[in-house]
């Protein structure tokens, strides 16, 4: 396997095409399938520290250029803050994206009644900025709000939208991340955003996957309009793994194990190869929180997508409706 790079949007610094993100190891509960497995349920932040600098190591060693954290992701931030710190001779510098807006309430705990809150306001925005910038030793290089969505007014609130505008005429790139079933209408909104005559949105994150093709029209014309696109729950939260048990039970999931060994690889490898090829894309985030899967998404590179494998596997893309319902349903582990 050899990294592979890309321009992030049209004007955008080079990146690794496969990036690492966070949330499975700064917080002890989250929704991946097998988090608990990967974490070996040693919820110790000492223990987690050390973890997530050992991922951040392997994710370096593979290439990984392009790490993605969140104020709610626990401490996430300060994970990655402390191991910026420990690397800070590095001659190649990383590309350090966070996101603001919700905000950790677990309390480290795996069955907390509520684990995030969102909140869009500008109180949040200055308060998450600085938190921000303390946690991670510098200024992110990418700053995004946090499940942008309609609902919110986020994209309404000028006193935000503004105060975006001024982190961006300092050197930071302004995004936003998506969710839910209206992730492309919410996107085109943000295009339309203009500060004093400057598009405010640089980058946009989003669900792509197997199972939700839905916002692929609306990732195109960002692209198109010189935005960075960066995939996120490509592998569906494990749904795409080998430990969704649909995949070894059901005729129509074991289509992505009979195209896996077709085409000499892994389910999640296969998974991560189809958005990989779509020519919108820039980086898709793993979200691993083990060495072994984080090496098995990175042979993603490799898999050569053919039309057999698009023909054979469309089958089992979902309406939003039904997939963020399921998304919905799964447990904190």
């Amino acid at each position: 396997m050899m990294m592979k790079y890309s321009t992030l949007g049209k004007i955008g610094p080079r990146v690794s095409k496969i990036g690492l993100g966070l949330a499975a190891l700064g917080r002890p509960g989250y929704i991946n399938l097998g988090h608990a497995e990967d974490l070996k349920s040693n919820y110790n932040t000492g223990a987690m520290q050390w973890h997530a600098c050992q991922m951040l190591d392997l994710a370096w060693s593979l290439g990984i250029r392009y790490f993605d954290a969140a104020r709610s992701y626990g401490k996430a931030e300060a994970f990655l803050g402390a191991w910026l710190e420990s690397k800070k001779q590095m001659v190649e510098l990383p590309f350090v994206a966070s996101k603001w807006g919700y905000t950790y309430t677990a309390n480290w705990q795996v069955n907390a009644k509520v684990h995030e809150i969102k909140d869009h306001s500008l109180v949040v925005l200055q308060k998450q900025v600085l938190e921000t910038r303390q946690s991670l030793g510098k200024n992110p290089d990418l700053y995004q709000i946090h499940s942008a969505t309609l609902e919110s007014k986020v994209l309404e609130n000028t006193q935000v939208l503004r105060r975006l505008a001024q982190l961006k005429a300092r050197g930071v790139k302004i995004g936003l991340s998506l969710s839910g079933i209206d992730q492309a209408v919410t996107l085109e909104k943000a295009l339309a955003i203009e500060i004093e005559g400057v598009r405010l949105f640089d980058v946009v994150q989003a669900t792509f996957n197997l199972l939700e093709k839905s916002v692929a029209p609306a990732l195109t014309m960002a692209h198109n309009e010189g935005l960075g696109v960066v995939v996120k729950e490509a592998l569906a939260n494990g749904r795409l793994t080998f430990r969704n048990t649909d995949v070894h039970l059901k005729p129509e999931w074991q289509l992505l194990k009979t195209q896996a060994d077709r085409l000499n690889t892994t389910v999640d490898a296969l998974a991560l190869a189809y958005v990989l090829k779509q020519p919108f894309v820039n980086v898709v985030l793993s979200g691993a929180a083990n060495p072994e899967h984080l090496k098995s998404n990175l042979t993603a590179l490799d898999v050569v997508w053919d039309e057999e494998a698009s023909e054979i596997l469309n089958p089992l893309v979902q309406i939003p409706e039904d997939y963020w319902a399921a998304r919905k349903q799964m447990d904190w582990n």
